[in-house]
């Protein structure tokens, strides 16, 4: 194993591979199974937070004037075609392509005139990934990341779950506390597998109980080699939790969403994101302490209006208001915080780059929701000007809103790390919480 080490003490791999349990377990960048579940046993957690959490990337920046903070007053270059409608909360509008959030706005909170300075998708990404502005010398760790070092779960589930993949990593805390991948999405009414969890169907539990034997053999056999030999990171104590994993009942069964009643399943629609959704569902119910989920296709530079119309808006109002009544109905939502963000907003003006226009980059205007745990739903927190182009009053910051999502689940923002050489670093370096959400 190659490692590339910063004058920070922070090791960056330039590959990385570990010891498998001969299955071809799940794998993230080549980091098996294994590796990932490495979690420190101790953590720094305050009372009261939320137990869980789903963490939801509408990648590619979702325009918020098209969303969740119209503007029917502006100029028609500004406001588009679409019309607000009104939610469930009196005096709060949202567009009227998104009928099925509106009525469960009672539900979360939404977070307008929120700005930032990066315009650049990656850079937006690890930004709004971590709550911390990315700099050169240090990669912060994703939230998933932290919950899982700070609340570690139980030893047959695991922590933390990407859907399909995982959009940051875990930075400084390292590979151990990265997301454990599914590399796929569900589809309705059919089982759900996921490699390394799901067994393939070659594959017996005795055949895996029989691979498992011949680890502790070469475990004893190999005992007198040096500890931190790389080739011996899959045969641990980490490599008994891989086992117990794929060897559970309960693991295979928390991805299998053709078990959910009728009742629920037709709360959400057929479309990879809307069943992604209904995954995330079960495996918080089977305690995953955190579901990470992804809904790309926001960068609507030309048609705008069609895109989100016919395509992204449904999926996103059928997956979200399924999602969070779901949570609901199970008694759920009030331990399980939810966060819903894109990088960055649109641009107020239209542009002219296709027949109907489209909108282009613009962090200095964006909206945030957050829902579950101890936040309030039902109100709307921020203003942006007449033209939605920047914050009316004092600015709402990525890194705010991250102190916030840390508060909710417990986690305290200002906890510090330590590198190799000593420095502290600071978990949200710049954020305070959001005081409003929780009042």
């Amino acid at each position: 194993m190659k490692l590339h080490r910063t004058c920070d003490g922070i090791v960056r791999r330039d590959f990385l591979r570990a010891g498998t349990l001969g299955l071809g377990a799940v794998a993230l960048n080549g980091i098996s199974l294994p590796s990932l579940l490495r979690a420190e046993e101790t953590g720094r957690v305050l009372p009261g937070g939320a137990k869980r959490a789903i963490f939801i990337e509408l990648n590619g920046g979702p325009s918020h004037i098209d969303t969740f903070d119209p503007k029917p007053d502006a100029s028609d270059e500004v406001r588009g075609p679409f019309n607000p409608i009104s939610t469930n909360v009196p005096g709060v509008q949202i567009s009227e392509h998104l009928p099925k959030l509106a009525q469960v706005a009672d539900k979360f909170a939404i977070l307008r005139g929120v700005s930032h300075t990066l315009a650049a998708h990656q850079l937006g990404r690890e930004y709004i990934n971590c709550g911390t502005r990315p700099i050169p010398s240090l990669e912060y760790p994703s939230y998933g990341a932290v919950m899982t070092r700070e609340c570690p779960g139980d030893h047959d589930i695991p922590n933390h779950v990407a859907i399909p993949k995982a959009s940051h990593g875990a930075g400084f805390l390292g590979i151990q506390h990265a997301a454990l991948e599914t590399k796929s999405t569900p589809a309705p009414n059919k089982p759900f597998s996921v490699r390394g969890i799901a067994l393939p169907g070659n594959v017996s539990i005795d055949e895996v109980t029989r691979r498992q034997s011949l680890l502790k053999k070469l475990d004893r056999r190999f005992a007198s080699i040096e500890k931190n030999e790389s080739l011996l990171q899959g045969l641990d104590r980490f490599g008994e939790q891989a086992y117990a994993m794929i060897t559970s009942s309960r693991a295979r069964e928390a991805f299998d969403i053709s078990r959910e009643p009728e009742s629920m399943r037709k709360q959400f629609a057929d479309d990879a994101f809307s069943q992604s959704c209904l995954l995330a569902l079960r495996l918080i119910e089977s305690d995953v302490r955190f579901v990470s989920l992804q809904l790309g296709g926001w960068d609507t530079h030309q048609d705008n209006f069609t895109k989100l119309k016919e395509q992204q808006l449904p999926k996103l109002d059928s997956g979200l208001s399924g999602l969070l009544t779901g949570l609901e109905q199970r008694g759920l939502l009030d331990s399980t915080a939810v966060f819903v963000t894109g990088e960055f907003g649109r641009t107020p003006k239209i542009n002219d780059r296709s027949a109907e226009g489209g909108r282009d980059h613009y962090p200095r205007c964006m909206f945030m929701l957050m829902a579950g745990g101890n936040v309030r739903g039902g109100q709307v927190i921020g203003e942006s000007d007449d033209t939605a182009s920047g914050p009316r009053h004092e600015a709402i910051t990525p890194d705010d809103v991250a102190a916030s999502f840390y508060r909710n689940l417990g986690i305290d923002p200002t906890m510090e790390f330590a590198s190799e050489t000593g420095r502290p670093i600071t978990l949200v370096r710049d954020g305070r919480p959001i005081d409003a959400l929780f009042s």
